[in-house]
């Protein structure tokens, strides 16, 4: 399995990986000019406990490739592991392990794909305002709310295609399209490491919804390349 379907209409898909969970064993046996050629019961000790004490270096040897397409609001939150992905305590520089590059409508004329939760997915106000969401609303108003966003969305698929037709740049002609729900596609490719940091923010309870769906198909995806490295560095496993 190397993809795995999300939401309506996203999904996450493994494009590419270096190394299994020998790679960060090596990369700490390094060393004292050590090396294993298998992984047994002396690496898996090994990798356990780097995991345990926190010895992250060496898991920034072993890289994921992936594949997302999601909504604009899953993925303005995944952007923050790009802008904000330093390992060192205040250390604001980016990760030369971590990547990101997203489709763009000033080249790209697909057709627009926009997230539309179901009369049953809409969500109150939490009491508590540090929570994104409450409780699930009444059927009835998430019926009323459905019936209005895919309005909007046509009106705004509508003016997009109108604006192409009389000539308007693509860059500009996406004005028209609904934001936070457009889907868009990137590929992100990060350290070891910087997955984990990612899965332990992301599949925690108090996580956007739509995120932790994505989070948790990146984490089984993770799991069938890394299964012992990834269980000790992700401490919530949804």
């Amino acid at each position: 399995m190397k993809k795995i379907d999300v939401l309506d209409k996203g999904y996450v898909r493994l494009v590419d990986k270096l190394g299994d969970d020998l790679k960060p064993v090596n990369a700490a046996k390094v060393s004292y000019n050590k090396e294993s050629k298998q992984f047994g019961e002396r690496e898996e000790k090994l990798l356990k406990f780097l995991g345990r004490e926190n010895h992250t270096s060496p898991f920034r040897h072993a890289i994921l490739q992936f594949e997302i397409y999601a909504p604009l609001m899953v993925a303005r939150q995944w952007w923050k592991y790009i802008i904000g992905s330093g390992h060192r305590e205040f250390d604001n520089l980016q990760d030369p392990f971590t990547a990101w590059n997203e489709s763009s409508r000033r080249y790209v004329t697909e057709q627009p794909e926009f997230y539309i939760p179901f009369d049953d997915e809409w969500r109150s106000a939490p009491e508590n305002k540090k929570q994104g969401s409450g409780e699930p609303v009444d059927s009835e108003t998430g019926r009323f709310l459905t019936e209005e966003l895919l309005e909007i969305v046509d009106n705004g698929q509508r003016m997009y295609e109108k604006a192409m037709e009389l000539g308007i740049a693509a860059e500009q002609a996406r004005l028209f399209l609904p934001a936070y729900g457009l889907y868009v596609r990137w590929y992100w490719t990060a350290s070891l490491q910087g997955v984990a940091h990612f899965l332990n923010q992301r599949l925690a309870h108090d996580a956007q919804k739509e995120i932790q769906l994505f989070a948790k198909a990146v984490y089984d995806l993770s799991a069938q390349e890394f299964p012992i490295a990834l269980n000790e560095m992700v401490k919530v496993n949804g």
